[in-house]
C-alpha cells in the first residue's frame, strides 16, 4: 500500500565515495586535480577551435560542442562533491538534487547525441567525400546540434517531472556522490513502476538507437576504407576517425560497464566508485585523445600558446 502521508522532503544526504575520515583529504585533492585537468583541457580544445580558422569545419564544430558539454557535465557533480568534502557536510537540498539530476541527464544525453552526429560526419566525409561540403553545410550542422539539445532537454525534463510525482519517506540517504536517478527513485515510498518503465524505455531508445547509428556509420566507413588500394590512403582515412572511435569506446564502454557492475553487485558504494569512470575520467581523457592524436589540433594548440 502506498504511503503518502509523509512530511515533504527538503533535503537528501549524499554519502559520497567513502565515509572514512582519513580518505577525505586524498579524495579532495584527487578529484580537484581531475576536475581542473578536465576543465582546462576541454577549455583549451574549445579556444583552439574558435581561434584557428583552419578548424572551422563540421568535425571540429561538433568537437568544440562536445568539449563544452564535458566541462558542464563534470561541473554538475564534482564541485558539489568537493564542497561537501571540504565543509564536511553531506546535505543537498531537494531542489538542488532535482537540478543536479536534470543537468546531469541533459549533458550525458547531449554527449551521447553529439558522438552520434560526429560518427555521421565521419561517415559522410569518408564514404561521400565529393558531397561532404554540400551535405554538411553550416545550416545543417546547426540543425543537427539543435536536435541534440532538444532531445536531451526533453529526456531530462521528462525524468525530472516523473520524480516530482514521488513521495519520500524518512530514509533520505543516497549512497552516491551525486543525485543519481535510480538511487533517488529507490528512496521513494510511493509506487515507482511508471518511473522505472520510463527509465528503461527512454534510456533504451535514446541510448541504443544512437549506438546503432554509430555502429552502422563505422561499418560503412570500414567497408569504404578497405576498398582503398594504397596503405597510405587507408591510414589517412582511418586517422580522421580514430580519435572519435576511441572516445566512443570509452563513453559506451564505461557506461555499460557501470550498468553491468550495478546489476551484478548489491553494493551501492562499489557502483558509485565505478561511476567515476564515466562521470570524471572519460571527460578528462577526451582532450588528450583529440589533442595528442590529431595533427591539426596540435598545430592549433601550439598557435594558441604562442
Amino acid at each position: 500500500m502506498e504511503q503518502r502521508n509523509q512530511t515533504p522532503v527538503s533535503e537528501f544526504i549524499l554519502l559520497g565515495l567513502s565515509e572514512e575520515g582519513e580518505l577525505q583529504p586524498l579524495l579532495l585533492w584527487l578529484f580537484l586535480s581531475m576536475y581542473l585537468v578536465t576543465f582546462s583541457g576541454n577549455l583549451l580544445i574549445v579556444l583552439a577551435i574558435v581561434t584557428d580558422s583552419r578548424l572551422h569545419t563540421p568535425m571540429y564544430f561538433f568537437l568544440a560542442n562536445l568539449s563544452f558539454s564535458d566541462i558542464c557535465f563534470t561541473s554538475t557533480t564534482v564541485p558539489k562533491m568537493l564542497w561537501n568534502i571540504q565543509t564536511q557536510s553531506k546535505v543537498i537540498t531537494y531542489t538542488g538534487c532535482l537540478s543536479q539530476m536534470y543537468f546531469f541527464m541533459l549533458l550525458a544525453g547531449l554527449d551521447n547525441f553529439l558522438l552520434t552526429v560526429m560518427a555521421y560526419d565521419r561517415f559522410v566525409a569518408i564514404c561521400h567525400p565529393l558531397h561532404y561540403t554540400v551535405i554538411m553545410n553550416p545550416k545543417f550542422c546547426c540543425i543537427l546540434l539543435l536536435v541534440c539539445w532538444v532531445l536531451s532537454v526533453l529526456y531530462s525534463l521528462l525524468q525530472d517531472l516523473m520524480v516530482l510525482q514521488l513521495s519520500f519517506c524518512t530514509q533520505i540517504e543516497i549512497p552516491h556522490f551525486f543525485c543519481e536517478l535510480n538511487h533517488v527513485i529507490q528512496l521513494a515510498c510511493s509506487d515507482t513502476f511508471f518511473n522505472n518503465l520510463v527509465i528503461y524505455l527512454a534510456s533504451g531508445l535514446l541510448g541504443i538507437l544512437p549506438l546503432i547509428g554509430i555502429l552502422f556509420s563505422y561499418s560503412r566507413i570500414v567497408t569504404s576504407i578497405l576498398k582503398i588500394s594504397s596503405s597510405g590512403g587507408k591510414y589517412k582515412a582511418f586517422s580522421t576517425c580514430g580519435s572519435h572511435l576511441l572516445v566512443v569506446s570509452l563513453f559506451y564502454g564505461t557506461g555499460f560497464g557501470v550498468y553491468l557492475r550495478s546489476a551484478a553487485s548489491q553494493n551501492s558504494r562499489t557502483t558509485a566508485m565505478a561511476s567515476v569512470t564515466y562521470t570524471v575520467v572519460t571527460p578528462m581523457l577526451n582532450p588528450f585523445i583529440y589533442g595528442l592524436r590529431n595533427r591539426d589540433m596540435k598545430l592549433a594548440l601550439r598557435k594558441l600558446f604562442s
